[in-house]
């Protein structure tokens, strides 16, 4: 199979890159690395069946040609992280929705119907006081958003192009809503907090905490959901334009994931809280409570995580304490 991945030397597109190659498949990444890294993808450079064009997918010359090739595309290229999004709101409406709606007009364009996976995101349902998230829920997005949303804003025009074109023009697209994934490769530079959680506690260093610490969250090991997106696209009677909740649905509180932590890593690490507008210098409205619903993906799939939370934060540790190692060295 051939396999396109948008933004592939990012987190989770890397790990895609990764199980499709392991698999047999022919892969093309293409990144500009303003998320990404390069680090990312070494390991496959010098695997015949990977190829990689650095560039930016807004005005890539080579999207026709790649999409052409492909029989599945997974539209990971984004700006995500809140410190990016706070900092670059413009850039964040533009580049997720014009990379997106690109995408899609090539396919069209293409006359061929590679599967689409668009990377869409558990922020579309809004400040919803629901204790599970369905698929089928409304979607709350306050009026006069402030710049917290752009990035919510921004996935839920790329899940109506996706709707669209999958309605007028019968391209096969999935849309994935992910929920807080994690993993390996995970970096911590643009706020997520199980890399600075992890990194502070390996150094027994203080571990800070934003907010009240009582915001709660659903995390999932990045080798569970790049399954799980591989089991959806492989499916040949879902309907076009579904869209599904992939992660895990086991809630923990940011001040109970900042103890397990430190339990797992059996550090010293202190706990210290600083206000949201401290920690991101503006004004920031948070999530309180953030879990999916897997009803619709469980029935789809049958699909049964294999990582653990904490099996996941062990060996995010001992991954961290090894690159440690190597940089005394």
């Amino acid at each position: 199979m051939h396999v396109l991945v948008t933004g592939g030397a990012g987190f989770i597109g890397s790990h895609i890159a990764e199980y499709h190659l392991a698999r047999g498949d022919k892969v093309h990444v293409v990144d500009n690395l303003s998320t990404g890294s390069r680090e990312n993808i070494n390991g496959f450079l010098g695997n015949a069946r990977f190829h990689f064009d650095e560039a930016d997918i807004v005005t890539w010359e080579g999207l026709d040609k790649a999409v052409a090739w492909a029989d599945r595309i997974y539209h990971m290229a984004a700006v995500v992280g809140v410190y990016r999004v706070l900092r670059e709101p413009v850039g964040t409406m533009a580049t997720n929705i014009a990379g997106t709606e690109r995408v899609l007009r090539a396919v069209e364009s293409g006359g061929w119907s590679p599967q689409v996976v668009l990377a869409s995101s558990s922020e579309v349902y809004g400040p919803h006081s629901e204790p599970r998230l369905s698929e089928d829920d409304s979607l709350i997005i306050q009026s006069g958003a402030p710049l917290r949303w752009n990035y919510a804003i921004s996935k839920l025009a790329d899940e109506g192009f996706g709707l669209a074109y999958a309605r007028e023009h019968n391209i096969p697209v999935i849309i994935a809503r992910f929920f807080n994934t994690v993993g390996p490769r995970q970096t911590g530079r643009y706020g997520m907090v199980v890399p600075r959680f992890v990194q502070r506690a390996v150094a027994n260093e203080p571990i800070t905490v934003f907010g009240d610490g009582e915001q709660s969250r659903s995390f999932c090991d990045v080798r569970d959901t790049v399954a799980i997106l591989d089991r959806l696209a492989s499916m040949p009677d879902l309907p076009n334009g579904e869209i599904v909740n992939v992660g895990s649905d086991r809630e923990i509180s940011i001040n109970d994931l900042a103890r397990l932590v430190i339990d797992v890593a059996q550090s010293q690490s202190p706990i210290d809280h600083i206000p949201y507008k401290e920690a991101y210098g503006a004004e920031f409205e948070d999530i309180r409570h953030r879990r999916p619903s897997l009803d619709k993906l469980r029935r789809l799939t049958g699909y049964e995580h294999e990582w653990t939370l904490e099996s996941t934060l062990a060996d995010l540790i001992r991954r961290a304490r090894a690159q440690n190692s190597q940089g005394e060295n």
